[in-house]
């Protein structure tokens, strides 16, 4: 369960309610819940937005300062002219090298939905002694700004740099958790209203190699704080063939990569649908690992999706972007709505990764609680309940699961629990992967825009 709880992810309750907590108060936690589904009556505002960036149009909108807009079946930005080099010391090995760089900026994107939270993702390509940082800057709702934060400094390998998250990056109205840019108090009312994402592309001096981006995006949402969530109505009994991978038979395993077990989640569930989609890994890719280790490509993925500051492979795009290395697929992390929006995708043959904390009685048969865990969600039974691949299995043949869709829904949706202790924690709000083909079908398209992923 690599995804651990982070502070202040959003303001969990409104003042009354986080008093009532502390003083330990049932009833007025009962109000509380009453509240949230008495709002999950009406109709949904919306909640998310979704801006990506992938055609040649779009390269050629943004700000190139040494960098060219590439064409081509898989439109990208790639280093044109190098703007001149500058020395990274790498916080992990101390090692200081200096690299060539060139950078690309978006244009402003004004966000429809004016976000407590953004995250970003990519696609990228990066040879061997390249990599990549990703930015954002945002505009508040009252007109100010944002310092530039890094979301993230990556690389397909881990030969150059370790790919890395950065703590510690705030101005005192927003922070950066890992991979998630949040307003500290949302109850104040403060928003992102616009923001706009910056490349910057490296390269050893001297080289023609580039790393490449195909694809960028920013995900923001404002999902209201709420114990539990609107019931859906089934709509789908299909299942999806996806292969099946437990972390449990890797524990202990790799201690540099977090040690298996439930630490490798996020990576087991990216290496099932990956292969769902037809990524393969060869044997000279996967002969770094012990021969002794079963399934060996659930290694690979956590190596190549491991965040060295966040000591763990759960940073949600460094798993978008591993998948995306693999010949013609796509990755993106995003918010859903409902489990209608999973129906959708899965009626279009999409499976989706999901993102959720519970305590064990809130899921009938897991068997287990978690602060975060990643599970493939790869259809709906004919009752509407919802089939996933739980990683967190004994071995790959007790990994197909089935959960009742109403505690499913709850779990993965809402915004705001309690913890074993009793003390409000966070949830994720629907957050989720998904891989897609890089050409997707008239089909997957519909169902993408549908569930406001733009392809």
């Amino acid at each position: 369960m690599s995804r651990a709880e982070q502070p202040s992810r959003r303001t969990v309750l409104a003042a009354a309610v986080a008093a009532a907590v502390a003083g330990g108060s049932a009833p007025a936690a009962a109000a509380a819940e009453a509240a949230d589904t008495a709002a999950a009556g009406s109709a949904p505002a919306r909640t998310v937005d979704h801006r990506s960036w992938t055609t040649y149009a779009d390269w050629r909108a943004g700000t190139a300062k040494g960098t060219r807009a590439v064409a081509g079946p898989r439109p990208g930005v790639a280093v044109a002219a190098p703007l001149g080099t500058v020395d990274y010391t790498d916080p992990h090995t101390e090692v200081t090298a200096t690299w060539e760089y060139a950078t690309w900026t978006s244009p402003v994107q004004k966000l429809a939905v004016p976000s407590t939270e953004v995250i970003a993702s990519w696609n990228a390509g990066t040879p061997a002694g390249t990599w990549l940082q990703v930015e954002l800057k945002g505009t508040y709702s009252d007109g100010t700004d944002t310092p530039w934060y890094v979301m993230g400094r990556w690389a397909s390998g881990d030969q150059d740099i370790k790919r890395t998250s950065v703590d510690d990056q705030s101005d005192g109205r927003s922070t950066v958790w890992t991979d998630t840019f949040a307003i500290d108090d949302a109850s104040t009312g403060l928003r992102l209203a616009s923001c706009r994402l910056r490349l910057t592309l490296y390269r050893r001096p001297g080289t023609r190699l580039t790393p490449t981006v195909w694809r960028l995006g920013v995900m923001g949402s404002d999902v209201p704080d709420r114990f539990t969530v609107p019931a859906s109505v089934p709509g789908l009994a299909q299942e999806l063939t996806v292969p099946r991978y437990s972390q449990e038979i890797h524990r202990g395993q790799y201690p540099e990569y977090d040690s298996g077990g439930e630490a490798w989640c996020s990576p087991t569930s990216s290496q099932m649908i990956i292969e769902y989609w037809g990524g393969r890994l060869t044997a000279e890719q996967l002969a770094w690992v012990d021969p002794s280790y079963a399934d060996p490509q659930v290694c690979h993925a956590a190596r190549y999706t491991y965040d060295h500051q966040y000591g763990g492979c759960g940073n949600w795009p460094f798993n978008a972007a591993y998948a995306a290395t693999f010949e013609d697929l796509q990755g993106v992390v995003t918010r859903l709505r409902s489990l209608t929006d999973l129906e959708t995708l899965i009626a279009a043959g999409i499976p989706a990764i999901t993102s959720q904390s519970f305590l064990e009685k809130e899921l009938t048969g897991a068997g287990y609680g978690t602060s975060g865990h990643l599970m493939t969600v790869i259809g709906f039974t004919a009752e509407g309940d919802v089939i996933a691949n739980d990683p967190f299995s004994a071995d790959d043949a007790a990994v197909r699961r089935v959960y009742r869709r109403r505690e499913f829904e709850n779990i993965w949706l809402r915004t705001k629990r309690y913890n074993a202790s009793g003390k409000v924690a966070s949830g994720t709000g629907g957050v989720c992967y998904l891989y897609f083909p890089a050409r997707p079908t008239a089909h997957q398209c519909k169902a993408l825009t549908a569930v406001g992923v733009p392809v």
